[in-house]
C-alpha cells in the first residue's frame, strides 16, 4: 500500500508542479490525476499495489464528504440567503452533467460499433 500512496503523491506534485510552472487555472491534483490516467492508459493496466490502495481509499471516500457537511452547517445562514442561486446552480450542473454523459455514451456506443 505503501508504493500505491507514493505514486499518488508523485503525480500529485508533479500535477501542482505543471499547474504553477505553467500558471494554469486547474487544481494540481486534476492534473496529476490525469498524467496518472494517461500513464495507466498506456500501459494498458494498473500495478496490483496502486489498485489496492485505490481500492482501500475507495472504501473511505464517504469520510471525504464530512469536511464538506460542515462547512455546510458552519455557513448554514448564508446557505439560507442565497438557497435560489444554489439551488438553481445545483439543478443546472445536474442536467449539465446528464447531458453531457448521454451525448458522450452515444458516441462511445456508435464508436464502438463502427458508426461515425
Amino acid at each position: 500500500m505503501l508504493f500505491g500512496i507514493t505514486v499518488l503523491l508523485i503525480y500529485q506534485t508533479l500535477g501542482e508542479i505543471l499547474a504553477r510552472l505553467l500558471e494554469l487555472p486547474v487544481p494540481g491534483p486534476v492534473l496529476g490525476m490525469i498524467l496518472l490516467f494517461f500513464t495507466l492508459w498506456l500501459r494498458k493496466s494498473a500495478p496490483d499495489d496502486l489498485r489496492e490502495t485505490a481500492q482501500a481509499l475507495l472504501q473511505h471516500l464517504s469520510l471525504l464528504f464530512v469536511p464538506a457537511g460542515v462547512g455546510v452547517m458552519i455557513y448554514f445562514d448564508r446557505v439560507e440567503k442565497e438557497w435560489l442561486p444554489i439551488l438553481a446552480s445545483v439543478i443546472g450542473a445536474t442536467l449539465i452533467t446528464l447531458v453531457t454523459t448521454a451525448l458522450t455514451m452515444q458516441w462511445l456506443m456508435r464508436r464502438r460499433d463502427g458508426k461515425p
